[in-house]
């Protein structure tokens, strides 16, 4: 009887990527029927871990990050776990192999954040992207490409370098968020308090070379992951746009946002290059 359980666990990673991203959940809604379980199961354990670091202030993150990289690992030794998150997640773990340390970099990336506030240094601000968005694109590929080693080796780099845009367009878009609620500045050698043209400029052009990189792998995806990532990168292509043109003053003020509207066009655009063979 524990498929019974398995389906309630792996709905639980759906409906916590619904609630969560609107965004992720869509792009997710556009892979194949037969991979999309197992990315909801992705996401909902690297939320789960975020949130813990991020949201609950009133509690004691350090104990409840311990208790739950204790649990993740007992679920993924024994294969089975009470937490239908976790539970979720090491079936997805062990279906495509997905290599441990993989796991073990982005754990290390959520627990910087329990304590690091700033990223002086490059090295750092790369490890921590690294583990917190690199290896999130990696596992996801472990997925897409379903355990061909070969492929996983040629798209490794676009991968990464896609996580690492997705993962700086946040970082940009959710500068008030992160300086304010949660005292931290990933970008180095950058003052969000003195953030200008030139500084945003120089972010921006680094977060484009990135994308490049990413869009080269997702032309060579198969066809049950393509047109997902594809919805994915054109979301935040069009956020880096609104970020582009948002003057740096109003970016440390406020939330940029891609409306409904603009994302269900850009949803329609994207899936008409799909089909015209365009992507």
């Amino acid at each position: 009887m524990k498929t019974i359980f398995d389906d309630v666990s792996y709905h639980c990673s759906k409906i916590v990527t619904q609630s969560y991203s609107t965004s992720f959940s869509l792009a997710t809604k556009m892979l194949a029927p037969s991979i999309r379980t197992d990315i909801y199961n992705i996401y909902g354990f690297v939320r789960f871990a975020d949130e813990i670091v991020d949201t609950f202030h009133d509690y004691d993150k350090e104990e409840l990050f311990a208790n739950f990289e204790k649990d993740m690992e007992h679920a993924i030794a024994h294969k089975i776990s009470m937490n239908p998150i976790l539970n979720a997640f090491q079936h997805t773990y062990h279906k495509y192999e997905i290599p441990h340390h993989l796991v073990e970099s982005f754990m290390n990336s959520m627990r910087m954040d329990l304590t690091k506030k700033t990223y002086g240094s490059f090295d750092e601000y790369r490890e921590y992207i690294y583990g917190s968005a690199d290896v999130v694109g990696l596992m996801c590929l472990c997925v897409f490409v379903h355990g061909d080693k070969e492929k996983y080796e040629e798209l490794k780099e676009s991968a990464m370098a896609l996580g690492s845009a997705f993962q700086k367009i946040n970082f940009l878009r959710d500068l008030k968020a992160d300086f304010e609620d949660l005292d931290r500045t990933y970008f180095p050698n950058t003052n969000l308090l003195e953030l200008d043209e030139v500084s945003k400029k120089r972010i921006v052009n680094e977060i484009k070379a990135d994308l490049a990189v990413g869009y080269s792998g997702i032309i060579k995806l198969p066809e049950q992951a393509k047109f997902g990532v594809y919805t994915a990168y054109r979301y935040y292509k069009k956020l880096l746009q609104k970020l582009q043109g948002t003057p740096s003053l109003e970016i440390k003020n406020t939330r940029i946002r891609v409306p409904n509207y603009q994302k269900f066009g850009l949803l329609a655009h994207s899936y008409l290059n799909y089909k015209l063979q365009l992507v």
